[in-house]
Order: structure tokens, then C-alpha cells, then sequence
């Protein structure tokens, strides 16, 4: 089943980089970019992440919270979060619940190869708990920004 803009956004609740369970709902009220990404400690990764890094302090005056989903374990996203002082939310989704409920656990393709993994997919939530933008085959360099332009605009 595909997400749709103006849909309720799918329930999350994982372990973040610290082992300490978070919940989607818990954040209700605020702007939510929840952003899917492959691997951790990967160039495109590196890139993504450290760009919403850099871009932290502008999001949180937008009242925006940062979830970053993948499947690596709990024990990978803190060494990744410590290695980039990444001091955003790093969700562990080892059992692949939520990122199925996204759609974005899908067959992807490199070099022939067939094989299944994250897509780089972001979600947009707004303060009411719904989705307002999806973000497909997102732009690891300029994922930022793009997100900062479209929630001045939503304010």
C-alpha cells in the first residue's frame, strides 16, 4: 500500500542510537521529517546525514525533529551518530516492521545484482500527524535544503 500526501503517517516506535524507545506520536504538535537511508557509515549516508546535521539548528527553529530510519542495529547507528557527531534520532529498525509500513523496504538493483534493501525515501509529517510531502529517490546533497525551502513555505 502506497502513503499518501494528507494520509496519517504510519505509527513508529524503535530503539534510537541509545537504545531508548521513541515513539512517532510522541512528537504530535511538532513538524517530523522521517528519513529512510540504506546503510549506515555508506558515502550517501555520510552525505545525507551530515548535511540534516549542518542544517540542524535552521530545522529546529522550524520546529522540526529529525528521525533517521534504517535497518542496522542500535549498536551501528551510535557508533555512526558518534563517529559524525550526529545529535539527531537514529532509529533501529533491525525487524523491518517500519520500513515495510513505509513501502520502502523494496527489491533494488546495483551492478546486475538483485537484492532487497532501503529505499532513500523521506516523509514530511506535520504537527497534526499527517504526511504533507514524500520525498522519492532523495538527493543526499541537497535533501536539506529541499526540506528547509518546503517547510518555510508550510509555516
Amino acid at each position: 500500500m502506497a502513503l499518501k500526501i494528507g494520509s496519517k503517517a504510519p505509527a513508529i516506535s524503535l530503539p534510537d542510537q541509545n537504545g531508548k524507545i521513541q515513539k512517532l506520536s510522541d512528537y504530535l504538535g511538532q513538524w517530523v521529517l522521517v528519513y529512510f537511508y540504506p546503510k549506515d557509515d555508506t558515502p550517501g549516508c555520510n552525505t545525507e546525514a551530515c548535511s540534516l546535521q549542518d542544517n540542524l539548528p535552521k530545522l529546529g527553529k522550524l520546529k522540526a525533529k529529525v528521525f533517521g530510519i534504517s535497518t542496522d542495529s542500535v549498536a551501528s547507528h551510535k557508533k555512526f551518530a558518534e563517529k559524525f557527531k550526529l545529535t539527531f534520532t537514529l532509529l533501529a529498525d533491525v525487524d523491518k516492521k517500519v520500513v515495510e509500513k513505509y513501502g520502502v523496504w523494496a527489491e533494488k538493483s546495483m551492478y546486475g545484482r538483485k537484492y532487497f534493501g532501503v529505499l532513500r525515501n523521506s516523509y514530511l509529517i506535520d504537527p497534526q500527524g499527517k504526511i504533507i510531502k514524500i520525498y522519492e529517490k532523495v538527493k543526499p546533497a541537497t535533501h536539506a535544503e529541499e526540506v528547509l525551502e518546503d517547510l518555510k513555505t508550510l509555516h
